[in-house]
Protein backbone atom coordinates (compact mmCIF):
# COMPACT_ATOMS: atom_id res chain seq x y z
CA UNK A 1 0.00 0.00 0.00
CA UNK A 2 1.32 3.19 -1.12
CA UNK A 3 1.72 5.68 2.02
CA UNK A 4 -0.40 8.89 1.91
CA UNK A 5 0.85 10.46 4.47
CA UNK A 6 5.09 9.74 5.69
CA UNK A 7 6.55 10.23 9.19
CA UNK A 8 10.35 10.74 9.66
CA UNK A 9 12.37 10.49 12.82
CA UNK A 10 15.88 11.90 13.38
CA UNK A 11 17.65 10.52 16.76
CA UNK A 12 20.87 12.28 17.64
CA UNK A 13 23.03 12.56 20.60
CA UNK A 14 21.97 15.99 21.46
CA UNK A 15 18.20 16.23 20.17
CA UNK A 16 15.51 14.54 18.07
CA UNK A 17 12.95 15.82 15.42
CA UNK A 18 9.94 14.37 13.77
CA UNK A 19 8.58 15.41 10.43
CA UNK A 20 5.18 14.65 8.83
CA UNK A 21 5.09 14.95 5.28
CA UNK A 22 2.16 14.41 2.23
CA UNK A 23 3.14 15.10 -1.57
CA UNK A 24 2.59 18.82 -1.29
CA UNK A 25 5.33 18.79 1.21
CA UNK A 26 6.27 18.79 4.98
CA UNK A 27 3.38 19.66 7.01
CA UNK A 28 5.53 19.94 10.63
CA UNK A 29 8.45 19.45 12.35
CA UNK A 30 8.82 19.40 16.07
CA UNK A 31 12.36 18.28 17.82
CA UNK A 32 12.78 18.14 21.61
CA UNK A 33 16.27 17.48 23.49
CA UNK A 34 17.10 13.89 23.30
CA UNK A 35 15.75 12.00 26.08
CA UNK A 36 18.66 10.24 28.55
CA UNK A 37 16.88 9.56 31.43
CA UNK A 38 13.95 6.79 32.91
CA UNK A 39 13.64 3.03 30.93
CA UNK A 40 15.94 2.01 27.74
CA UNK A 41 12.40 2.75 25.86
CA UNK A 42 12.43 6.27 27.66
CA UNK A 43 14.13 7.61 23.91
CA UNK A 44 11.93 5.64 21.13
CA UNK A 45 8.86 6.29 23.32
CA UNK A 46 9.83 9.55 23.21
CA UNK A 47 9.88 10.02 19.11
CA UNK A 48 6.68 8.10 19.18
CA UNK A 49 5.03 10.37 21.45
CA UNK A 50 6.15 13.28 19.69
CA UNK A 51 5.58 12.00 16.33
CA UNK A 52 1.73 12.10 17.52
CA UNK A 53 1.92 15.32 18.35
CA UNK A 54 3.22 16.52 14.83
CA UNK A 55 0.34 14.62 13.29
CA UNK A 56 -2.09 16.40 15.68
CA UNK A 57 -0.82 19.70 14.68
CA UNK A 58 -0.50 18.50 11.14
CA UNK A 59 -4.32 17.64 11.54
CA UNK A 60 -3.93 14.11 10.11
CA UNK A 61 -4.79 11.27 12.31
CA UNK A 62 -1.25 8.88 12.11
CA UNK A 63 0.88 8.22 9.43
CA UNK A 64 1.28 5.51 7.08
CA UNK A 65 5.10 5.13 7.14
CA UNK A 66 7.91 5.98 8.83
CA UNK A 67 11.64 6.64 7.75
CA UNK A 68 13.77 6.81 10.92
CA UNK A 69 17.41 8.61 10.36
CA UNK A 70 19.40 7.96 13.61
CA UNK A 71 23.12 8.14 15.29
CA UNK A 72 24.55 4.67 15.98
CA UNK A 73 26.11 2.14 16.18
CA UNK A 74 23.41 -0.48 16.11
CA UNK A 75 23.23 -3.99 17.30
CA UNK A 76 20.91 -6.84 16.19
CA UNK A 77 18.84 -8.42 19.13
CA UNK A 78 16.32 -11.21 18.10
CA UNK A 79 16.81 -10.08 14.64
CA UNK A 80 16.06 -6.12 15.42
CA UNK A 81 17.98 -3.61 15.88
CA UNK A 82 18.67 -1.63 19.06
CA UNK A 83 20.83 1.26 19.39
CA UNK A 84 24.12 1.06 21.03
CA UNK A 85 25.73 4.39 21.06
CA UNK A 86 28.42 5.88 23.42
CA UNK A 87 26.83 8.99 22.94
CA UNK A 88 23.58 8.38 24.64
CA UNK A 89 23.68 5.34 26.70
CA UNK A 90 25.61 6.15 29.95
CA UNK A 91 26.82 2.27 30.75
CA UNK A 92 28.69 2.25 27.37
CA UNK A 93 30.53 5.52 28.10
CA UNK A 94 30.45 5.89 31.91
CA UNK A 95 29.58 9.73 31.29
CA UNK A 96 28.57 11.86 34.13
CA UNK A 97 26.49 13.83 31.83
CA UNK A 98 24.76 10.81 30.81
CA UNK A 99 22.55 10.33 33.98
CA UNK A 100 21.26 6.40 32.59
CA UNK A 101 22.66 2.82 32.87
CA UNK A 102 21.54 1.82 29.30
CA UNK A 103 23.46 -0.60 27.50
CA UNK A 104 21.30 -1.40 23.92
CA UNK A 105 17.66 1.17 23.63
CA UNK A 106 15.45 -1.02 22.05
CA UNK A 107 14.64 1.21 19.07
CA UNK A 108 12.55 -1.12 16.28
CA UNK A 109 11.00 -3.41 19.02
CA UNK A 110 9.56 -0.40 20.18
CA UNK A 111 8.81 1.64 17.07
CA UNK A 112 6.99 -1.56 15.48
CA UNK A 113 4.39 -1.71 18.12
CA UNK A 114 3.12 1.49 16.59
CA UNK A 115 4.52 1.60 12.84
CA UNK A 116 3.74 -1.40 10.82
CA UNK A 117 5.67 0.32 7.72
CA UNK A 118 9.11 1.21 9.60
CA UNK A 119 12.75 1.64 7.60
CA UNK A 120 15.64 2.41 10.12
CA UNK A 121 19.63 3.69 8.55
CA UNK A 122 21.73 5.09 10.84
CA UNK A 123 21.71 9.03 10.20
CA UNK A 124 24.41 9.55 7.86
CA UNK A 125 23.27 7.15 5.43
CA UNK A 126 20.05 8.63 5.21
CA UNK A 127 21.76 12.16 5.19
CA UNK A 128 23.35 10.93 2.12
CA UNK A 129 20.16 9.41 0.59
CA UNK A 130 18.64 12.65 0.85
CA UNK A 131 21.35 14.08 -0.98
CA UNK A 132 21.69 11.99 -3.76
CA UNK A 133 17.60 12.53 -3.83
CA UNK A 134 17.37 16.01 -3.55
CA UNK A 135 20.54 18.15 -2.78
CA UNK A 136 24.00 18.25 -3.28
CA UNK A 137 25.07 15.23 -5.13
CA UNK A 138 21.50 14.45 -7.14
CA UNK A 139 22.10 10.71 -8.77
CA UNK A 140 26.11 10.61 -7.94
CA UNK A 141 27.26 7.04 -7.88
CA UNK A 142 30.51 7.71 -5.98
CA UNK A 143 29.70 9.72 -2.96
CA UNK A 144 30.05 10.25 0.74
CA UNK A 145 28.28 12.11 3.46
CA UNK A 146 29.97 13.32 6.80
CA UNK A 147 28.20 14.64 9.61
CA UNK A 148 30.40 16.52 11.85
CA UNK A 149 28.20 17.59 14.99
CA UNK A 150 28.02 16.13 18.19
CA UNK A 151 29.39 12.98 16.66
CA UNK A 152 31.31 12.32 13.52
CA UNK A 153 29.44 9.77 11.22
CA UNK A 154 29.97 8.81 7.59
CA UNK A 155 27.48 7.48 5.04
CA UNK A 156 28.91 5.62 1.66
CA UNK A 157 27.71 5.07 -1.82
CA UNK A 158 29.47 2.94 -4.35
CA UNK A 159 28.37 2.34 -7.75
CA UNK A 160 25.17 3.91 -7.25
CA UNK A 161 24.98 1.43 -4.04
CA UNK A 162 24.36 2.96 -0.12
CA UNK A 163 26.36 0.40 1.74
CA UNK A 164 24.79 -0.88 5.25
CA UNK A 165 26.67 -3.61 6.31
CA UNK A 166 25.53 -6.17 8.53
CA UNK A 167 24.13 -4.22 10.96
CA UNK A 168 23.34 -1.65 9.71
CA UNK A 169 27.00 0.39 10.64
CA UNK A 170 28.63 0.67 7.53
CA UNK A 171 30.22 3.91 7.51
CA UNK A 172 31.55 4.29 10.80
CA UNK A 173 34.90 6.04 10.14
CA UNK A 174 33.90 8.34 13.25
CA UNK A 175 36.17 5.26 14.93
CA UNK A 176 39.07 5.06 12.58
CA UNK A 177 42.20 4.89 14.76
CA UNK A 178 44.00 8.20 13.65
CA UNK A 179 46.59 8.91 16.91
CA UNK A 180 46.20 6.02 19.07
CA UNK A 181 49.16 7.84 21.24
CA UNK A 182 46.40 10.54 22.13
CA UNK A 183 44.77 11.24 25.58
CA UNK A 184 41.85 12.14 23.35
CA UNK A 185 39.16 9.27 24.24
CA UNK A 186 36.18 8.21 22.58
CA UNK A 187 32.75 7.41 24.39
CA UNK A 188 33.26 4.23 22.59
CA UNK A 189 36.67 3.45 24.64
CA UNK A 190 38.81 4.26 21.77
CA UNK A 191 41.47 6.46 22.30
CA UNK A 192 42.68 8.85 19.51
CA UNK A 193 39.98 7.62 17.02
CA UNK A 194 38.16 10.41 14.67
CA UNK A 195 35.04 11.13 16.89
CA UNK A 196 37.50 11.37 20.14
CA UNK A 197 39.65 13.70 18.04
CA UNK A 198 37.26 16.48 16.72
CA UNK A 199 33.61 15.27 17.70
CA UNK A 200 31.69 17.92 19.15
CA UNK A 201 30.95 16.25 22.46
CA UNK A 202 34.37 15.18 22.92
CA UNK A 203 36.35 17.92 21.90
CA UNK A 204 33.95 20.03 24.38
CA UNK A 205 35.15 17.86 27.13
CA UNK A 206 38.32 17.62 26.46
CA UNK A 207 38.45 21.52 26.20
CA UNK A 208 36.45 21.96 29.57
CA UNK A 209 34.53 24.71 27.40
CA UNK A 210 31.62 24.33 24.86
CA UNK A 211 32.43 23.32 21.41
CA UNK A 212 30.79 26.27 19.98
CA UNK A 213 32.61 28.39 21.99
CA UNK A 214 35.76 27.07 20.88
CA UNK A 215 35.21 27.41 16.72
CA UNK A 216 33.30 30.57 17.09
CA UNK A 217 36.54 32.08 19.38
CA UNK A 218 38.17 30.35 16.13
CA UNK A 219 36.59 32.22 14.10
CA UNK A 220 36.86 35.73 16.16
CA UNK A 221 41.07 35.30 15.82
CA UNK A 222 41.95 33.55 19.19
CA UNK A 223 45.08 31.82 18.15
CA UNK A 224 44.85 29.01 20.66
CA UNK A 225 40.92 28.53 19.71
CA UNK A 226 42.39 28.45 16.01
CA UNK A 227 45.00 26.20 16.73
CA UNK A 228 42.60 23.77 18.23
CA UNK A 229 40.03 24.34 15.20
CA UNK A 230 42.32 23.58 12.52
CA UNK A 231 44.02 21.09 13.38
CA UNK A 232 40.21 19.24 14.15
CA UNK A 233 39.66 20.37 10.23
CA UNK A 234 43.06 18.34 8.98
CA UNK A 235 42.05 15.50 11.41
CA UNK A 236 39.10 15.29 8.90
CA UNK A 237 40.42 15.71 5.81
CA UNK A 238 42.93 13.34 6.73
CA UNK A 239 40.17 10.83 7.52
CA UNK A 240 38.35 11.44 4.03
CA UNK A 241 41.75 10.73 2.72
CA UNK A 242 41.67 7.57 3.54
CA UNK A 243 38.10 6.78 3.01
CA UNK A 244 38.31 8.31 -0.61
CA UNK A 245 41.60 6.19 -1.18
CA UNK A 246 39.53 3.22 -0.25
CA UNK A 247 36.58 3.75 -2.03
CA UNK A 248 37.54 5.79 -5.20
CA UNK A 249 35.34 8.24 -4.15
CA UNK A 250 34.25 11.41 -6.31
CA UNK A 251 31.76 13.89 -4.40
CA UNK A 252 32.14 14.59 -0.41
CA UNK A 253 29.04 16.09 1.53
CA UNK A 254 29.42 17.81 4.92
CA UNK A 255 26.99 18.47 7.24
CA UNK A 256 25.97 19.03 10.79
CA UNK A 257 26.37 21.97 13.45
CA UNK A 258 30.09 22.31 12.98
CA UNK A 259 30.23 22.37 9.17
CA UNK A 260 27.03 24.61 9.22
CA UNK A 261 28.67 26.75 10.87
CA UNK A 262 32.07 27.27 10.14
CA UNK A 263 32.43 24.69 7.05
CA UNK A 264 33.07 28.20 4.95
CA UNK A 265 36.00 29.00 6.71
CA UNK A 266 37.42 25.58 7.72
CA UNK A 267 37.13 24.24 3.50
CA UNK A 268 40.19 24.70 2.48
CA UNK A 269 42.27 22.95 5.48
CA UNK A 270 40.13 19.76 4.85
CA UNK A 271 40.21 20.12 1.11
CA UNK A 272 44.19 20.51 1.50
CA UNK A 273 44.34 17.09 3.24
CA UNK A 274 43.24 15.40 0.38
CA UNK A 275 44.51 16.86 -2.55
CA UNK A 276 48.21 16.84 -1.13
CA UNK A 277 48.12 12.81 -1.03
CA UNK A 278 47.92 10.66 -4.27
CA UNK A 279 46.50 12.76 -6.84
CA UNK A 280 45.23 9.80 -8.99
CA UNK A 281 42.88 9.03 -6.31
CA UNK A 282 42.13 12.35 -5.61
CA UNK A 283 42.42 14.74 -7.88
CA UNK A 284 38.98 16.53 -9.05
CA UNK A 285 37.69 15.25 -5.49
CA UNK A 286 35.02 18.04 -3.94
CA UNK A 287 33.84 18.97 -1.01
CA UNK A 288 30.04 20.10 -0.64
CA UNK A 289 27.95 21.45 1.81
CA UNK A 290 24.71 19.78 2.42
CA UNK A 291 22.26 20.77 -0.08
CA UNK A 292 19.40 20.07 1.90
CA UNK A 293 21.05 22.35 5.11
CA UNK A 294 19.79 22.28 8.05
CA UNK A 295 16.89 19.75 6.86
CA UNK A 296 19.67 16.88 6.02
CA UNK A 297 19.20 14.11 8.69
CA UNK A 298 14.83 15.25 8.55
CA UNK A 299 14.73 14.74 4.64
CA UNK A 300 16.92 11.94 4.79
CA UNK A 301 14.33 10.02 7.39
CA UNK A 302 11.90 10.88 4.81
CA UNK A 303 13.79 9.78 1.67
CA UNK A 304 13.92 6.35 3.28
CA UNK A 305 9.81 6.08 2.73
CA UNK A 306 9.19 8.55 0.26
CA UNK A 307 7.29 7.03 -2.57
CA UNK A 308 8.31 7.14 -5.67
CA UNK A 309 5.85 8.88 -7.34
CA UNK A 310 6.53 11.91 -5.01
CA UNK A 311 10.68 11.86 -5.93
CA UNK A 312 10.05 13.88 -9.61
CA UNK A 313 7.60 16.54 -7.75
CA UNK A 314 9.56 16.81 -4.78
CA UNK A 315 13.05 17.49 -6.88
CA UNK A 316 11.17 20.29 -9.10
CA UNK A 317 9.29 22.03 -5.70
CA UNK A 318 11.45 21.35 -3.43
CA UNK A 319 8.88 21.53 -0.69
CA UNK A 320 10.65 21.75 2.62
CA UNK A 321 12.47 25.35 0.88
CA UNK A 322 10.10 27.10 3.09
CA UNK A 323 10.52 25.51 6.38
CA UNK A 324 14.44 25.92 5.74
CA UNK A 325 13.81 29.27 5.56
CA UNK A 326 12.67 29.50 8.78
CA UNK A 327 14.53 26.93 11.05
CA UNK A 328 17.63 29.28 9.48
CA UNK A 329 16.27 32.25 10.76
CA UNK A 330 15.38 31.02 14.22
CA UNK A 331 17.79 27.75 14.82
CA UNK A 332 16.65 25.09 16.80
CA UNK A 333 13.51 26.30 17.14
CA UNK A 334 10.33 23.66 16.00
CA UNK A 335 7.97 24.73 12.97
CA UNK A 336 4.81 23.56 12.55
CA UNK A 337 3.29 25.01 9.11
Amino acid sequence: MEAGVIGGIDIGGTKVAVTVATQAGVLCRLSQPTAKTGPEEALPLQVVALLQDACRQAGVADVDAVGVSSCGPFAREDGQLSLVTPNICGALSGAEDLPNDWRAIPLERTLRRHYRQLVIFNDAVAALNGERLFGAVQDEPDCIYVTWSTGVGFGLCVDGHLLAGKNGNAGHAGHLLMSPESDATCGCGNRGDLEALISGRNLGRRLGRSTADVFNAANSGDAAAREVAIGAAQWLGRALYNVIATLDTRQVVIGGAVWEHHGHWLAPYVQQEIAARLPALTRGVSLRPAGLGALVADIGALSLVLPAAWQQDWRQRQPWQHLLARLEAAPGTAASL
